[in-house]
């Protein structure tokens, strides 16, 4: 938590919370305080200037999201999703607390500005107004109309209290006039605006003045001056009208008048004006006028009376000790209905205990602080320090004669009374009734057994305003105003029961004689002599109390310690005892036990004898009744089987007639379909029959006009290159003629390695050989023009490899069909090329022909490719196979065996025709030769 203050630019860190925090609220009534909620789901209160924790508030089950502030500083209010709580700022003590049903939670509760109304809005959109005083509701607003409902999220409420913004999940805001108490303006927002998440009224005009905050209607009290004084009045000085700012406060008129201890309702407004502590006479004096405090502002007062330091940090340290050993079992001596009452009275009687050793051995103690716990419970460290002022300032040496009860205290009690009323002290007296009987019973329980919750409030105003002697004074008095019917009692039992128990008095009479007895009371015996003015605790660590005997309760405790020690080892020494007495006693029983049981069982073995010669001669009985019935039931179990057999029968048969009725019907189906099945297959291969024959014709038909057209070209190719080889003969007689045997063998090979091409490609192959037969010759020449037989047996070996590579792509040949006729194409124009370079080589020399190597290989491709392009009469087998499968889908296993005869007899077709223009193409080849 860091402080900033902006006007000098710096920042202050206040506290490290360890936690997040959810809410923060400020202008407490003390202007130097803070609060702020925590994810733990407590509130805290912390000081800006001395930087430590004031308070610390739970009972909240969720997160706190909004923390409201009263504009006295006074009250609080916290709110989560489940519960809204009331707080009193001046003793941080809860007062009260909104319980909800889980289905309809709480949006927001929070404290109209200048005023006591507190306004509660629920996420039903339903909103109550609240009086803070009375908690009693003021009245409901009315719902929304249902045109322009929406879910209310966020609120904002002009400074004045009068207006009351509203909005959630919409582009609308609903303003409420709250002294109209209804909806007089709804705003709509741009389509943009989806939602509201946040309203504040800014200080303007834009509402008609709305948010200046205007004068309150209260009446100002002042002081007169102490001249104008008497010792019998006070007097003061009351302005009716509006409180203005220093401006305008000339405008008033100021009406004075005297009031006498009348100051009902107006002490709240001068108690709201002090705010560094309250002045104890001016206290005394409201409280001589009233009796009392009021009740909203005693547990302030009595911690400004108190001056209770709050040392959070040594309080922490004394907790942190845990529960002493003195009160682990406190609630057995007293038993406590409340859990956390008694939680409460065993961590401050701990703590107390921890401070200072005697606490731990004093028994009257949880009866003196136990009032005070019931009263500060939610404040643990404020009762601690209320108990530890009592005992330092009004139990002043009660602890000498430990662990008897303070003789000093109750003597002076007895001297006073022995003063005062000598006829009450004197029955006591003849009755035997010493101080111990009448005064300390009322001391050790500070008056909480004889007195009402009011009451011992009202008292202790009066004794936290005066001297520690007016607690002293109070047991005096107690007893003078209920002389009458102490007079009357003549039992111990009955004073005893007197002292202990709530009586007939009047507590205001009580307190009017204390005072009474302080003023009349001699200075010899008065308790003021003998006992110290009040003094506070020291700021920041505890002071020491060792005012008692140190070495009695050293020496209690050391004996304490032997005695447990004492009575621990007789524990375990009875403990043992105990446990083999048990021992022996178990050994007893559990022999008593086994002679009994033997003993029943003898008995119960007697009895089930006689009990199974009984049964034994029962079951004789049962076992010839059981035959005869057995013998009848065998006779009609075989009656009802033969009847079962036969009818039995009876079904199998019928079920096997209408098997074979069903199955002769079957028969009858079948055969029928069988019939109409082998109808129309036998119709289906008369028609693909008739098919298959009419593609044989038209293929035979295409295959024979292709070969016309092919031998055609091939004749006309050879007549040209017969009158070109005549035009070369008469030059080059001589070398055709060395070289012909080689030529020969040449033309052999080429021919046996084209002829394994010609099965899958035949019009190609006839190219091919016709171009290479021509290639040959023309290589032939080229080897006679350059006469170099390294070079002729290269191109051999070159034109072989080729030929494999041919015969390895048979089966790409339908795929290169396109670009073999580019080849074919670009073969003819090289030929041509060749031809003129032939004669300009002619003409110069006969050896550069030699530089041209790879002529019979580039004369191989061109035939091979110029032959692909006439590849129809194949695929149209292939489409005549498709067809035919795809006909005979139905039937194919009738079908195959003639499917391959079909086949067979196309391929020895082929065969015949391709052999057939194998001889037609051997007369160019003998011409060229």
């Amino acid at each position: 938590m860091i402080v900033l203050l902006a006007s000098h630019s710096v920042f202050n860190l206040v506290q490290r919370t360890a936690q997040a925090c959810t809410a923060l609220a400020f202008n407490l009534r003390r202007k130097s305080e803070f609060l702020v909620a925590l994810a733990d789901y407590s509130i805290k209160c912390f000081d800006t200037v001395t930087k430590e924790l004031i308070s610390w508030m739970r009972g909240h089950e969720s997160s706190v999201f909004s923390i409201s502030v009263h504009a006295s500083g006074r009250y609080a209010i916290t709110t989560s999703s489940d519960t809204a709580q009331l707080w009193d700022l001046d003793t941080f003590q809860r007062k009260r607390k909104l319980n909800i049903l889980q289905s309809v939670g709480i949006q927001k509760v929070f404290f109209l500005p200048l005023s006591n109304t507190i306004l509660s809005c629920f996420k039903d959109n339903s909103i109550f107004a609240w009086e803070c005083d009375t908690l009693f509701c003021k009245y409901q607003l009315p719902p929304p109309p249902e045109s322009s409902s929406i879910l209310y999220k966020v609120f904002a409420v002009t400074r004045d209290g009068r207006i009351l913004a509203a909005g959630g999940k919409s582009n609308h805001l609903h303003l409420w006039c709250l002294e109209a108490k209804q909806l007089f303006r709804i705003i709509q927002m741009p389509t943009k605006v989806r939602a509201i998440r946040y309203l504040e009224f800014l200080p303007d005009s834009f509402d008609a003045g709305s948010n200046q905050p205007p004068p309150p209607l209260v009446k100002v009290i002042e002081d007169l001056p102490k001249s104008k004084l008497s010792s019998g009045d006070m007097k003061m000085k009351v302005t009716s009208g509006r409180v203005q700012r220093p401006a305008k406060s000339r405008e008033n008129q100021i009406q004075t008048r005297i009031l006498k201890q009348d100051l009902t309702g107006h002490f709240e407004n001068k108690e709201n004006e002090l705010s560094d502590g309250l002045n104890k006479k001016r206290l005394q004096i409201l409280l001589k006028g009233y009796g009392e405090y009021p009740t909203k502002y005693r547990m302030f007062i009595w911690r400004s009376l108190l001056q209770l330091p709050e040392n959070h940090t040594a309080f922490s340290s004394l907790i942190d000790k845990g529960i002493h050993v003195a009160f682990l079992n406190l609630q057995k001596k007293y038993p406590i209905k409340s859990t956390k009452l008694l939680r409460v009275l065993q961590r401050t009687l701990s703590a107390l205990a921890h401070w200072s050793a005697i606490f731990s051995d004093t028994p009257y103690l949880p009866l003196l602080a136990f009032p005070f716990v019931k009263l500060f419970q939610n404040n643990q460290l404020i009762c601690f320090e209320v108990v530890a002022t009592l005992i330092i300032n009004w139990c002043q040496h009660w602890f000498e004669y430990f662990p008897n009860p303070p003789i000093n205290i109750l003597s002076m009690i007895e001297n006073i009374l022995a003063f005062h009323d000598k006829e009450l002290l004197q029955h006591f007296r003849d009755h035997d009734i010493t101080s111990q009987v009448y005064a300390w019973p009322l001391l050790e329980t500070v008056f909480s057994e004889v007195l009402t919750r009011e009451e011992w409030l009202k008292l202790f105003d009066n004794v936290f305003s005066n001297h520690p002697s007016f607690l002293l004074l109070t047991v005096v008095a107690y007893n003078i105003c209920s002389r009458a019917p102490l007079l009357n009692c003549s039992l111990k039992d009955d004073f005893e029961y007197f002292f202990h128990h709530r009586n007939n008095l009047d507590i205001s009479v009580v307190i009017r004689e204390v005072y009474h007895l302080m003023d009349t009371t001699p200075a010899d015996i008065h308790p003021d002599n003998m006992l110290d003015v009040f003094v506070a605790l020291t700021k920041g660590q505890y002071p020491v109390f060792n005012q008692y005997p140190k070495f009695i309760v050293d020496y209690q405790t050391q004996e304490r310690e032997r005695i447990r020690n004492d009575e621990l080892d007789y524990l375990r020494e009875r403990q043992t005892v105990e446990n083999m007495q048990a021992e022996v006693d178990q050994q007893r029983v559990e022999d008593e036990a086994w002679y009994q049981k033997q003993e029943l069982l003898r008995k119960a073995e007697e009895t089930r004898r006689e009990m199974l010669l009984q049964e034994e001669e029962k079951m004789i009985q049962q076992r010839q009744r059981l035959a005869a019935v057995k013998r009848e039931l065998k006779v009609k179990e075989m009656h009802l089987q033969e009847a079962a057999r036969r009818r039995f029968l009876k079904l199998q048969q019928d079920q096997r007639e209408m098997e074979l009725r069903r199955l002769e019907d079957e028969i009858e189906r079948k055969v029928h379909m069988r019939d109409q099945e082998m109808a129309s297959a036998v119709k289906d291969l008369e028609m693909r029959h008739l098919e298959l024959e009419s593609q044989k014709r038209l293929y035979e038909k295409n295959l024979t006009r292709n070969q016309e057209t092919v031998a055609k070209e091939i004749r006309e190719d050879a007549d040209a290159y017969r009158r070109k080889v005549n035009l070369e003969e008469h030059t080059f007689h001589r070398l055709i003629e060395m070289d012909q045997t080689q030529n020969q063998k040449t033309q052999k090979l080429i021919e046996e390695n084209l002829a394994k091409a010609e099965q899958a490609c035949l019009n190609t192959d006839w190219r091919i050989q016709a171009l290479h037969k021509q290639r040959c010759d023309d290589l032939q020449r080229n080897e006679c023009y350059q006469e170099m037989a390294k070079l002729l047996q290269k191109n051999r070996r070159k034109e072989i490899e080729v030929l494999n590579a041919m015969m390895e792509k048979e089966a790409k040949k339908w795929e290169e069909a396109e670009e073999k006729d580019f080849r074919l194409k670009s073969e003819k124009k090289a030929s041509a090329l060749s031809d003129a370079s032939r004669q300009w080589f002619l003409e110069k020399e006969i050896n550069d022909a030699l530089e041209h190597p790879e002529g019979p290989r580039c004369q191989y491709e061109q035939v091979a490719s110029s032959c692909l392009p006439r590849t129809s009469p194949g695929s149209d087998v292939s489409e005549v196979d498709a067809s035919t499968w795809i006909s005979l889908n139905q039937r194919k296993i009738q079908w195959d065996t003639m499917e391959q005869d079909l086949l067979e007899r196309v391929r020895n077709l082929r065969q015949r025709l391709t052999a057939q223009a194998r001889n037609n193409c051997q007369t160019p080849h003998l011409l060229a030769t």
